[in-house]
Formats: structure tokens, C-alpha cells, sequence
């Protein structure tokens, strides 16, 4: 049988119609617990929804399938999926290389709650691979990259990092490049985050985070998922990744239609006098345009400009129409926020503080000419 196709797979990978009544979309079975046949006599494998559930079920084998991954786990949230791949790859006297432009909720949790736990990191340029090399220490167990990056939309290289990441684990925050556009496991990395809450799911109504592996990369690491996922409880509830799976089947059409007017509303923003700097990897002007242009098959939905002051960025978000005020991202409706008083205010006066003249777009599925129409009344009353 030859391999289907990425939109093949995300329609009808992870499920079967039931030979019962047939059901066409992955059934919500909204069960705590599951009848027995005797004693610990499971049928299909299920007993107890907090360790497992088929809707959870049918979503994990589909992202699985999708990222090329042996398997995937999913919890409750993306940060619960980043946490527990932290507690299972690092222990009190690791390291942890991390980048200078992560997600502020994720270098939160690294530098407030993992380093009273005895794990030290260091913060480094992940776009250049030398940089994290030279980062690199006996105790490195995790390299945690981003790419593109949340909100400098910076790239970094995975197959030059994984070239030089020696004994640790390469962990990819796949979120925003989405499996449509960028496969990390080919590219050498051994773990991939996402939440699930952004593009996946893609309608800006269920919160989730998906972690995918392979055993042969790191050993253990499915058991060990397993373990948080049920016995400590971060997993997702049975609805919420019904509406995750139902997001995922049209992945691929809403990625296309993201990049295009992506696209278009960077090409516009470049050309505005206003604007001091557009953060797109698709444009000729970002400098990880050509890594970007290897490893994804297409730049993404995401958007940032810089203007000359901080006072602009934020007149500019009070003033858009179309463009939503409004955190998150990967929704179908496009949204604008100023991040270093919004989603990145924690990192404030750290390593990783974002310039208050930033703004972050998250270019939905409208028409094109009417994003474009919001953002340039918007300018003009500046």
C-alpha cells in the first residue's frame, strides 16, 4: 500500500468506523471508566479515562502519523506538554540550552520553577548553530528550540543543531510551522512539542498540547509520557480533542490560505513608511530566509513589525477593525497584540525581553483585500 497523501491522513489517520454503528467522525466517548469483560479484562485496551480514551486516542495516532512520529501523547494544554517533556528529559544537575527568543511561557517555567529544582540553562542565539554548540556542556540533556519563534519569528536550523548536539535531546517547538509545513524529525530532532490550541485545532476554541516520539531517539520516553499523562492527570478531556481532531482534518486548506495572506500582508507592511522593520521569514529581507526556505515547504501565518516607538505599536493594535485585540494565534480569524505588555510581559528585564515597539499578527483566512484594507486605515491614524 503506498503512503497517503498529508490531507489523506489528516481526514482518516488514528480512526476506523466502528463495526457497531458505523459513525463517519471520531464518536466523544464521554465516559469516566469502561465495562469489563472479567476481571482486568479490558476491551480495546480501555478502562479509565485519565489513562486512556479512544476520542484521545484517535487524535494522538493522527498527529503521530502527520509529524512521522512511532507515537504521540496529548495533554491538557501546550504548556502541560511542555512541562512533562521537561520533567521526563531533565533531572536536579542538568543543563538546558534554550533560545534567546522562546515562548515567554515556556522559558517561565525553565527559569522560575526548574531552577529551584537544580537545573541550570543557558540562553543562547538558536539561529546560530556555533552558538549552541558552543553552549553545549557534560550535563546538556535538552536543546529546546523554536522555529519559527514566538513572536521575532526568528529560524533556526534543526539539522545544523542536531548536528551538534552531541549527547542531549533535540526538542522542536513545532507549533507555529505546524506539521503542513515543516517535519522536524527529518531534520534530526528527537522530540516534537506542539499546542494544539493554535493550529491544529485552528478555530481558537479548545485548548491542548500534543508531544510526539520515537523510542529508538530516546529511550523510554513513550512509557514515560504515559506515566504524567494518567498518573499525575495532565490529560486532555474527550471533547476537548474531539474538537482538536475535527480542527486537524482541515489543516492543510486553512495553512495555505494562512501563508497566503501572510504573505501579502508582509509584502504590504515592508513597503509602509511607518513601519521600521517587517519579521516574515517568506521575505527576501529576513535573515533566515534560505534555512526557512529549506526546511518548510511554506513561511506560515504569523507576522511581526516593528515600529519607532513603543507608543505606535500600541496605538497601531488599539486601532485596527478586522485584526481582533486579542492573544493566542492559529485561528481562522486574524488577531494583532503588542507582546512585551501582553503574552510577554513575565520576560521583562530577562534575556529574552521583546522591544515594546513589537507587534505580533496572526494572519487568519479572511478575504485578502480586507486585511489589508484594516491595516492601512490603521497607519493612516497614527
Amino acid at each position: 500500500m503506498t503512503a497517503n497523501g498529508f490531507t489523506t491522513d489528516a481526514i482518516h489517520a488514528g480512526y476506523e468506523p466502528d463495526s457497531l454503528y458505523g459513525p463517519i467522525n471520531t464518536p466523544i466517548y464521554a465516559s469516566t471508566t469502561f465495562a469489563q469483560d472479567g476481571l482486568a479484562e479490558l476491551r480495546g485496551g480501555y478502562e479509565y479515562t485519565r489513562v486512556g480514551n479512544p476520542t484521545v486516542t484517535a487524535l494522538e495516532k493522527a498527529v503521530a502519523t502527520l509529524e512521522g512520529a512511532d507515537f504521540a501523547v496529548a495533554y491538557a494544554s501546550g504548556m502541560a506538554a511542555v512541562d512533562v517533556v521537561l520533567r521526563v528529559l531533565l533531572k536536579p544537575g542538568d543543563h538546558i540550552v534554550v533560545s534567546n527568543d522562546a515562548y515567554g511561557g515556556t522559558y517561565r517555567l525553565i527559569q522560575q520553577v526548574f531552577t529551584q529544582w537544580g537545573v541550570d540553562n543557558t540562553v543562547v542565539d538558536m539561529t546560530d548553530p556555533e552558538a549552541v554548540a558552543a553552549a553545549v556542556q557534560d550535563n546538556t540533556k535538552v536543546i529546546w528550540a523554536e522555529t519559527p519563534t514566538n513572536p521575532m519569528l526568528g529560524i533556526a536550523d534543526i539539522e545544523a543543531i542536531a548536528a551538534v548536539k552531541q549527547h542531549a535531546a533535540l526538542v522542536v517547538d513545532n507549533t507555529f510551522a505546524s506539521p503542513y509545513l515543516q517535519k522536524p524529525f527529518e531534520l534530526g530532532a528527537d522530540v516534537v512539542v506542539h499546542s494544539t490550541t493554535k493550529y491544529i485545532g485552528g478555530h481558537s476554541d479548545v485548548v491542548g498540547g500534543v508531544v510526539c516520539g520515537d523510542d529508538a531517539r530516546v529511550p523510554g520516553f513513550h512509557e514515560q509520557l504515559r506515566f504524567f499523562f494518567g498518573w499525575v492527570g495532565a490529560n486532555p478531556s474527550p471533547f476537548d480533542t474531539y474538537l482538536t481532531g475535527r480542527g486537524l482534518k482541515t489543516l492543510a486548506v486553512r495553512m495555505e490560505k494562512h501563508c497566503d495572506n501572510a504573505e501579502a500582508v508582509a509584502t504590504f507592511l515592508e513597503a509602509q513608511p511607518q513601519v521600521a522593520r517587517v519579521y516574515y521569514p517568506g521575505l527576501a529581507s529576513h535573515p533566515g530566509h534560505e534555512v526557512a526556505k529549506k526546511q518548510m515547504t511554506r513561511f506560515g501565518g504569523m507576522v511581526s513589525l516593528l515600529f519607532q516607538t513603543t507608543e505606535q505599536a500600541k496605538a497601531f493594535c488599539k486601532a485596527t477593525k478586522l485584526f481582533c485585540l486579542a492573544e493566542s494565534l492559529g485561528g481562522v480569524e486574524s488577531l494583532v497584540e503588542h507582546p512585551a505588555t501582553m503574552t510577554h510581559v513575565s520576560v521583562a528585564g530577562s534575556a529574552l525581553e521583546v522591544p515594546g515597539e513589537l507587534v505580533r499578527l496572526s494572519v487568519g483566512i479572511e478575504d485578502e483585500a480586507d486585511l489589508i484594507a484594516d491595516l492601512e486605515q490603521a497607519l493612516t491614524r497614527l
